[in-house]
């Protein structure tokens, strides 16, 4: 009798990894190496197909403290780049340990992360060990919905190479690839016939719009049922303009640097730059996305190349015409449901190139629904996260998606501040929870619902300016054990001022106060003359945590303060006595306003 018998690292394998193992162009994957090693691409690597494992390590991640449980592995796979060349990139595949009990198999998502820098450094796998990386809360967010999470690193981050920034077809094909990649970890309980979402937002939703096109032709076995694509980079020449001198020029130039790598012949950055040029790129690649966001904010690209050639002067080189060109977006008809989502405000991509991203789509397929968010870059990657997984978990219900292609709604308009000033972060009259907590009478006033609070955060100068406006109100409240009526009014007195910065891992810290006026305009509805705080009431907002939270739940200030004496009326003094002194409490908490359908 003839038997064979399985390698003992067969035996390890899942089935559909063992099945690849069986054929002739795969290489069953490897356990890797500790440390930066882990990053070091074999000689070999580039054989075989695309999507396969190359090797893989067990990991630890830190998402928060609110993240759930994971197991997690970095992989290195095989890809191919905007070229059709193949070539390797790393990445992280997260699965929560809790069992999955919505029906089924477990969902996937592949995250399509936004910039992170270009220095070996900077590469997802690495700060979600170190727990720096700035997109945490929502990977964390798709793990609380009980999905698999896949995040690519993209092409570049390898030991000894440059990331490819902004080469659409390339990074697409990444995202698609660590999909297939992940099957083939030894238990790592992930199904090649999986239903796989991509999601991503700015560099992540050029990523996944290019995922979304390339699907059918490049990686038809993934079983893709939505794509998420939001602040998306459609049109290159256009986003390079509205960049060019602004807030947000570090994104031109680490998009020379990136596209540069992939088409060097196209772009060859040595002919193209002066001596200061040649001093950034230096730097650029040494450097994570906040760093080279104020080192080069507002920078024009024509102080960096030889002859002070401008943008336009530049891109009117066929090459590099050619090469920004082959990055827009919308040629191709998307076979799956696209949710599509921008801020209105956005300070770095331009909304109407957004807008004619989705009419591309629209004309070719019509499952497109775009939503606009009232606010800028920053804020709308967080603030879209819960409609982004509601859209995704009814994709994966297969319940069938709504479009609004038709709409007939006006293009929206942008509302972001003006360029080639400083970084404003503007908070356009967030709605604002808030109560207030009476320490002797032991009882709480909430302020009314129609409250709102509008900021000028400016990062640049880290100054803060806000207004508060709350509506006169009545509470019920209990005095000498009556319950009564109180009439309420409560005005700010100038501007809410104080301190704001964010540091280079992505962390914001807001340190001010703002000033209000208590008067008590009546009792169970008998007015009796002005009864106000003889001095205003200082309530000081605080807050330390990732730029995430302004979108992610918006920012939450509480605190203790103390309530001067009440004088001006017939019974300030009780009210003095029951409402004024030291240790009430205060909790305010602002968000952004809603989006609305396009």
């Amino acid at each position: 009798m003839n038997c064979t018998f399985l390698s003992p690292r067969a035996l390890t394998l899942p089935l559909a990894a063992l099945t690849l193992a069986m054929t002739s162009a795969y290489a069953a994957p490897s356990v890797g190496p500790a440390g930066i090693a882990f990053y070091s691409a074999p000689a070999s690597a580039t054989s075989g197909v695309h999507g396969d494992l190359i090797s893989y390590r067990s990991t630890t991640v830190n998402l928060g403290a609110t993240a759930p449980t994971t197991k997690a592995w970095t992989v290195m796979y095989k890809s191919t780049d905007s070229l059709g060349a193949a070539n390797v990139v790393t990445g992280t595949v997260l699965v929560p340990v809790a069992a999955w009990t919505g029906g089924g198999t477990r969902p996937t998502i592949s995250y399509a992360v936004g910039t992170h820098g270009l220095a070996q450094n900077c590469a997802p796998s690495l700060q979600m060990v170190g727990g720096t990386d700035y997109e945490a809360a929502n990977i964390a967010a798709a793990l609380k919905a009980g999905y698999a999470v896949l995040v690519s690193d993209y092409q570049g981050y390898t030991t000894g190479n440059t990331p490819t920034y902004l080469a659409g077809a390339s990074q697409g094909n990444a995202v698609l690839d660590i999909v297939r990649a992940a099957t083939q970890i030894p238990f790592g309980g992930i199904s090649d016939s999986t239903k796989t979402a991509v999601w991503g937002y700015s560099q992540g939703g050029q990523s996944a719009a290019w995922a979304a096109q390339r699907h059918a032709a490049y990686a038809p076995t993934v079983n893709l049922v939505g794509v998420a694509a939001g602040g998306v980079p459609a049109d290159f020449l256009r986003t390079a303009d509205y960049l060019n001198g602004s807030a947000g020029a570090s994104f031109l130039f680490g998009g020379v640097i990136g596209l540069a790598q992939q088409y060097p012949t196209a772009i060859p950055l040595d002919t193209l730059t002066n001596a200061a040029g040649q001093a950034a790129i230096a730097k650029g690649k040494t450097q994570c996305v906040f760093e080279s966001l104020f080192e080069l904010m507002n920078d024009n690209l024509s102080e960096y190349t030889l002859g002070n050639k401008t943008l336009d002067e530049l891109t009117a080189i066929p090459a590099i015409n050619a090469t920004l060109k082959a990055q827009d977006l919308g040629g191709d008809k998307v076979s799956v449901p696209l949710y599509q989502y921008h801020g209105k405000a956005d300070e770095f991509i331009p909304i109407d190139q957004a807008v004619n991203l989705k009419k591309a789509y629209c004309s070719k397929f019509s499952n497109v629904s775009f939503d606009v968010f009232p606010s800028e870059h920053i804020v709308t990657q967080f603030q879209a996260a819960p409609n982004v997984l509601t859209w995704l978990g009814a994709r994966f219900a297969g319940t069938v998606a709504t479009s609004t292609c038709a709409t007939t709604a006006a293009d929206p308009l942008s509302t972001a501040n003006p360029s080639g000033g400083n970084f404003v972060v503007t908070l356009d009259k967030w709605p604002l929870t808030a109560t207030v907590g009476l320490k002797t009478l032991a009882q709480t006033v909430t302020l009314p619902a129609t409250s709102t609070f509008s900021a000028q955060s400016d990062i640049t100068a880290k100054r803060l300016t806000g207004d508060l406006v709350v509506p006169d109100f009545k509470q019920s409240l209990k005095i000498l054990g009556i319950g009564s009526a109180v009439g309420l009014r409560i005005t700010p007195v100038g501007q809410a001022t104080g301190t704001v910065a964010l540091d280079n891992q992505g962390q914001l810290n807001i340190d001010g106060v703002v000033y209000a006026n208590i008067t008590i305009t009546s009792l169970s509805g008998i007015s009796f003359g002005e009864c106000k705080t003889v001095t205003p009431v200082a309530f000081p907002i605080k807050f330390t945590g990732p730029i995430s939270s302004l979108g992610n739940g918006g920012l939450s200030f509480s605190g203790t303060t103390s309530f001067p004496q009440i004088k001006g009326c017939s019974v300030s003094a009780i009210l003095s006595a029951f409402m004024s002194g030291p240790g009430q409490t205060y909790s305010f908490a602002v968000a952004p306003p809603a989006p609305v359908k396009y």
